[in-house]
């Protein structure tokens, strides 16, 4: 089957999250993404959950690689959210941990995200 529209999560590796840690993170990415779109862009958020909501989870090295995304992000207008922790269990208060990206069309995210490798 063919996807018109996905969602990536975009997860930085240098924090070296345990992988419950790092589930939850790109559980809060995809669902506050998914909320920006619907706010952005409905008839994507929609046209995503009719299709079954295709989702890549991707990987970045670095806080600086992340906030590159972010910027490639912003200019090709598709909605996104970037997650920062809250602290209470690995991570200092405030720590970047990911970015969710759409749902938005697949060729748009892929403009952005092609390069990344997934997690």
């Amino acid at each position: 089957m063919f996807f018109q529209y996905k969602q990536a999560v975009v997860v930085r590796q240098d924090l070296k999250m345990s992988k419950g840690k790092t589930a939850a993170q790109v559980a809060h990415a995809a669902v506050s993404s998914y909320v920006a779109a619907r706010g952005r862009k409905p008839d994507w958020a929609s046209n995503w959950m009719e299709e079954g909501q295709k989702k890549v989870i991707l990987k970045v090295g670095s806080l600086d690689d992340l906030l590159e995304i972010k910027r490639k992000v912003a200019q090709e207008r598709i909605p996104n959210s970037l997650i920062s922790d809250a602290g209470l269990t690995e991570l200092e208060p405030g720590t970047v941990t990911c970015i969710g990206i759409g749902p938005a069309p697949s060729d748009s995210i892929d403009r952005v995200t092609g390069g990344l490798k997934l997690l």
